[in-house]
């Protein structure tokens, strides 16, 4: 019988606590702006998918980031 692996709890860090080249991050930040940078439709067997993505100002108290966001992010 397999065990299930349970689900790590969320640690919330701060925009001004984050280092280049970590993952991993869960922050409550709120979004400034928002701008398309590329959306288009790529064809995957019969269906045509959409691929967006987007870039977005996003920050907390302690300051602001862009974040990338893909598709439904």
């Amino acid at each position: 019988m397999a065990e299930s692996k349970s689900l790590r709890k969320p640690v919330f860090t701060k925009v001004d606590q984050l280092r280049p080249g970590t993952i991993g991050h869960t922050l409550t930040v709120k979004v400034v702006n928002t701008k398309m940078v590329l959306q288009k439709g790529r064809a995957d067997g019969p269906q045509v998918r959409q691929m967006r993505i987007a870039e977005c100002l996003v920050g907390d108290e302690t300051g602001m980031i862009i974040f990338t966001a893909r598709n439904e992010q």
